[in-house]
């Protein structure tokens, strides 16, 4: 008879026996593949993952959500709030057109002086498009014939002026403290349709974003619930996947060392009890790892799009990203975020919108278009926002040092626009002022945002909370409403 596996019997911590074994704990990922492959003995029982499909509170209308992030902060008044006001003070100091409306204002969109300086009118012609006579910027014709399937939200506002705990409210509901980012939130309450895949995947050209990897954060939530961060820069499965595969481990290897693991984590477990969660959390991210050997390249690979749907989008980092998204979501992915870098636009504001513009408006188009051809709209949730607008004045920090007219960042009033996953379409939604400055009419806080979009997702937002630290917390803190008027 085979001789039983002998173990020390020096006692160990858990991390210890997985930092001494030294064969790839990565292997336990490969369980329950080996076990659909017939690889594994016939006893082998593989645990339910903690990312299986899970019911929401409700039946909700969406179920998966697109997040594109225009990172930087994209000016309201030359893209979606026209304000014609600012024609008519053109060149006028903001001090002596609304003194005491500046004066009034909410700290957050006078601190710093953002607001003083001359008021500056829009370059951009705007006009009414759809049946819905939405009015859009000549920036974007594209995404203009799309309107009706658009909510454009103009009365948002926000806590801070400054980008990272701007972005970080926007992305966590939390502008100082690290806490779960709101696709950790959604992994955490749906998990995942698809074992092969991240539940929960973050786009940025170069992986991660500006202010680290916290946007696609768990924080306290379990650690299979954070955001993976993929490189769009890189154009090519091979590079955003990069080391995907093992080169040199065979099956049958890779199944005897996940034998000898499996036979001591047993020992250990019947010895010392329950394992550590952050170790067991560890194993689920391996175990994603190893099952992106499966279906990743296939995914992750956007050449296998026929050549009028890549035409459709454009063979530009944008339209390549949001091709990739849509691909990721269509296989089963519940929540990507996608970052559009370069709306910060202190300097050049026209000519930097211009180009920007230029660069979203046909891969946003083709998004919504290809959504609705799949029949995904309807259960996809798509928001368009970064973390906070632009001033209508022109920027008066540093004005000797800059070279052409810019605008300031704007926290008081900036627009932001949803679309399908329960949203009525062809809808414009509160306003600022005349003059584009301060959110007036409906006003939309970040909270209010996410208690939305947990809602067409079929979550009670109050009631989707995690005890940490004594408490219950949830993505909206202690704040935030369901705007009903948005929804279909």
């Amino acid at each position: 008879m085979p001789t039983p596996l002998q173990f020390p019997s020096v006692p160990m911590s858990r991390r210890e026996v997985f930092s001494r074994c030294g064969l790839g704990i990565g292997a336990l990922g490969l369980a329950d593949l080996f076990a659909r492959d017939g690889l594994l003995a016939a006893d082998t029982a593989t645990p339910t993952s903690p990312l299986s499909a899970k019911k929401p509170h409700f039946t909700g209308n969406a179920k998966r959500v697109l997040h594109i992030f225009p990172e930087g902060g994209p000016s309201q008044v030359d893209t979606f709030d026209p304000k014609p006001a600012l024609d008519k003070f053109h060149g006028k100091l903001a001090q002596e057109v609304y003194a005491d409306y500046i004066k009034n204002a909410p700290a957050t969109a006078t601190d710093m002086g953002r607001l003083s300086g001359k008021l500056q009118r829009s370059a951009f012609k705007f006009a009414k498009h759809g049946k819905s006579g939405t009015e859009v910027s000549e920036l974007f014709p594209m995404l203009a014939k799309q309107v009706d399937e658009l909510c454009v939200v103009r009365s948002m506002f926000t806590k801070s002026s400054v980008h990272e705990p701007a972005q970080l409210l926007m992305s966590t509901g939390e502008a100082t403290l690290v806490r779960p980012s709101m696709g950790s939130w959604v992994t955490y309450g749906l998990g995942t349709e698809n074992q092969n895949l991240p539940a929960f995947v973050g786009l940025a050209p170069s992986g991660t974003t500006a202010s680290g990897e916290k946007h696609w954060s768990a924080a306290f939530l379990p650690s299979w619930s954070q955001g993976t961060g993929i490189a769009t820069r890189n154009a090519t499965a091979e590079k955003m996947l990069d080391n995907i595969r093992s080169g040199n481990t065979s099956l049958k290897e890779q199944r005897r060392q996940l034998e000898l693991m499996k036979a001591m984590n047993a020992d250990f477990a019947a010895r010392r009890g329950p394992g550590e969660d952050a170790l067991d959390n560890r194993v689920h991210a391996f175990e994603t790892a190893f099952r992106m050997q499966v279906e990743a390249q296939e995914a992750f690979d956007i050449t296998r799009e026929p050549q009028k749907i890549r035409d459709m989008y454009g063979d530009t980092e944008q339209g390549r990203q949001l091709l990739l998204a849509r691909r990721l979501l269509e296989r089963g992915v519940r929540f990507v975020q996608a970052w559009h870098t370069g709306w910060d636009t202190h300097d050049f504001n026209d000519e930097e919108h211009r180009k920007l513009s230029k660069a979203a408006d046909q891969p946003l188009a083709a998004l919504i278009a290809d959504l609705k051809r799949l029949g995904m709209l309807d259960d996809t949730l798509v928001l368009w926002g970064g973390e906070f607008g632009r001033t209508p004045t022109t920027d008066n920090n540093d004005v000797a040092s800059k070279k052409s007219i810019g605008r300031d960042h704007n926290a008081g009033g900036f627009t932001v626009w949803m679309a399908g996953g329960g949203i009525k379409g062809g809808q414009v939604y509160g306003n600022t002022d005349e003059f584009g400055a301060i959110a007036s009419q409906d006003r939309m806080e970040i909270h209010d945002l996410h208690a939305t979009i947990l809602h067409c997702l079929g979550f009670d937002h109050t009631k989707l909370t995690f005890r940490h630290a004594g408490r219950d917390f949830r993505l909206t803190d202690v704040h935030g409403h369901v705007v009903k008027a948005l929804l279909a």
